[in-house]
Formats: C-alpha cells, structure tokens, sequence
C-alpha cells in the first residue's frame, strides 16, 4: 500500500510538472529517480544506485547506461531513460547491446511516464526484443503495482521475477489479441466460431456476414458479464443494508431508467473499458437524458443517451465540451462510434 501511494503521488506530480521539464536530464531527475527512491533504493548511496554505468561494448570502451541499480555488488537491473515525450519504440537497441555485457537478468527503458521491463526468456544473456511488462505510471493499475512491487528492494528476487515473467510477457500479448479481436475478428477468428455453429459451407459472403455477427456476440457477452457483475454488487450492497436494519427511504422522482437505456449503458462501458476501469464509469439518469460520467463528475460527460423521444441519439463531446447527437437506429449502432467515445476520454486523463 505504501509503494502504491508513493506511485500514485508521483503520477500526480509528473501530470503537474511534464510541460515544464524540458531535456532527458530533467526528465530523469523530476521523474525517474522518484519512481527509483519509491522502489527502497537510495538514489545518493552509489553502492545501491550507480549513474552512467560503464557497460563497454567490445571494442567499443566507455559507453555508459543511465543507471544500474546494484544488490550486493552485482547489477540487478540497468535503466536507460529518454525525454518524457520521446516514443520508447525505436530505443530498445542500445539497451539491447548493454544487456549482454552485464551480469543483471533485467533491463528497464522508460521516458519517466511509459516502463518498459526487459530480461531474457527467449535466449540467456540476450534480451528480449518485447517487453514482459510494461505499464504507464499516470494510469496504473492496482495488478501492475502488485507487479512493479516484486522489484522492490525488499522484495527482489532474481528467480521469482524471471519465473514469473514467462506468464506476463504472453499473459500481455494475449489480452493485446484479444482486444484486437473484439475491435476487429480476424478471418481466422472468425472461421472458427462459425464452424462450430453454421453447417453450410463458408464462403465470402457467409463470412463476411459472421465477421460482423461475432463482433456483435463477444461485445454482447461481454456487457452481459458487466451487467451480472453490476447486479452482484448491488444485491451484495442491499444484503449488507438489510443486516445492518439500515433503512433507506427514496423520494418519489419523475425519472424513469427504461431497461433500453441500461443496455446501451451496459454498451458504452463495453467500449470504454479499453481504456478505464469499470469503476470509473458512471450513469447518472435525469428527465432529459440519460448520462454517462468519468468518475460521476458532472464536469467529465463521456456521453449521453437520449432515448426518451421519437428518435434514438447518441450524445458525443469534442475537446470543448460540446455536445454533438448522432441518430441511433438500435442501441446495437453505438459500436458504430467506437473511436469518438475512446477519444473522449483522451480529454480528461
């Protein structure tokens, strides 16, 4: 709980200060050295902490790694860090080459915001080309903490990390499949739920017609899954009211939550789950509409939902807060904006 507080503080402090930090060197002074105190490790003792480590390459004599963190007088993981708005995709090679040259299992890129874990499970002694974790610090994740916290000084151990790396790094490259399949089924994805319910032979035509019909199933099972979850909750609040004689009274109101609104609810925290915890999202009906909410923040709409008259519209905001409403046919037809609702939550995190 503590390195979870001291990592929440520091997501707070970088989302303050990132404008201002102009260079590498303050990115790794304002930014990487923090997340390193965090882990128990002093950053003024160079028997724990050691700034350009000599990692020479060969031939190559003097060249140096940002940092190295050392545990009994061996490296146990070396960090390269770049400038916060640097895209960590095309740096992975230098610290490639320092890896090998090194007695440490683990190697770390970031730009102070993105963390990019690395060892070496495909071949010993060579790292990786994909990270086994990686996590961004400004939205962190109580699973990644637990994760993040196996690296701190109290609790690093070389084995455990490595045994346990194999199951993140395909555990990450599976849910990263998964997703892009929800988003868009594969041929191969598809072919294989269709032949397991369509007897008929698959053409261009069956397929095309099952690729929108399995998009449909999984984004349907999935708001079905929030709803049971949902339903849970509130039968669990409800027992808990009544053991304790708790006895709650509400005013009579005008506002009715129709079930059609629910499900496109249920719709919209199926798309946005992508990018939040489904904690984060709240509805919050009124005679005029029914609203969508990060964090039940009047200030932060996602969407609203006007479903009461004639006509189904889809509210969406652009970076101004304005509202724009898109005709709905089915609540079916909000998958159709899929992009505009991720955008949105660009706005506020």
């Amino acid at each position: 709980m503590e390195l979870q507080n001291k990592l929440k503080a520091l997501a707070e402090k970088i989302n303050q200060l990132r404008d201002k930090i102009e260079t590498e060197e303050s990115t790794k002074h304002a930014f990487v050295l923090p997340f390193i105190n965090a882990l128990g490790y002093d950053t003024f003792n160079p028997l724990e902490v050691v700034p350009e480590f000599t990692a020479d390459i060969g031939l190559k004599k003097g060249e140096k790694v940002d940092y190295a963190i050392f545990q009994n007088e061996i490296p146990i993981l070396i960090i390269e860090c770049k400038h916060w708005q640097v895209n960590l995709d095309a740096h992975n090679s230098q610290l490639f080459r320092y890896f090998h040259t090194t007695k440490t299992r683990f190697a770390l890129l970031t730009n102070g915001i993105q963390y990019r874990f690395y060892t070496d499970l495909d071949h010993t002694n060579k790292m990786d080309s994909k990270p086994f974790f990686e996590f961004d610090i400004t939205r962190i994740k109580d699973n990644e903490a637990l994760e993040i916290s196996k690296f701190h000084k109290s609790n690093f151990d070389v084995d455990k990390i490595v045994n346990n790396a194999s199951a993140l790094k395909y555990t990450k490259e599976i849910k990263k499949c998964i997703a892009e399949e929800l988003v868009t089924p594969s041929y191969d994805f598809t072919r294989l739920f269709a032949n397991k319910v369509y007897d008929g032979r698959l053409t261009e035509k069956v397929m095309d017609e099952f690729t929108e019909l399995v998009h449909k199933a999984f984004n349907q099972t999935i708001n079905e899954k929030i709803n049971d979850r949902l339903n849970s909750a509130l039968n669990k609040e409800a027992e808990n009211q009544q053991e304790d004689h708790i006895e709650v009274i509400e005013e009579e109101s005008k506002i009715v939550t129709t079930e059609e609104e629910l499900e496109g609810f249920r719709i919209v925290v199926a798309i946005l789950r992508r990018k939040l915890e489904v904690n984060r999202i709240v509805h919050r009906d009124t005679q005029s509409y029914f609203g969508v909410l990060l964090d039940d923040n009047n200030r932060k709409p996602l969407c609203r939902l006007h479903f009461n008259g004639g006509k189904k519209y889809l509210g969406l905001f652009d970076e101004n807060k304005r509202e724009t409403r898109e005709l709905v046919n089915d609540v079916d037809d909000i998958y159709q904006f899929e992009e505009q609702l991720l955008k949105t939550i660009d706005m506020y995190e």
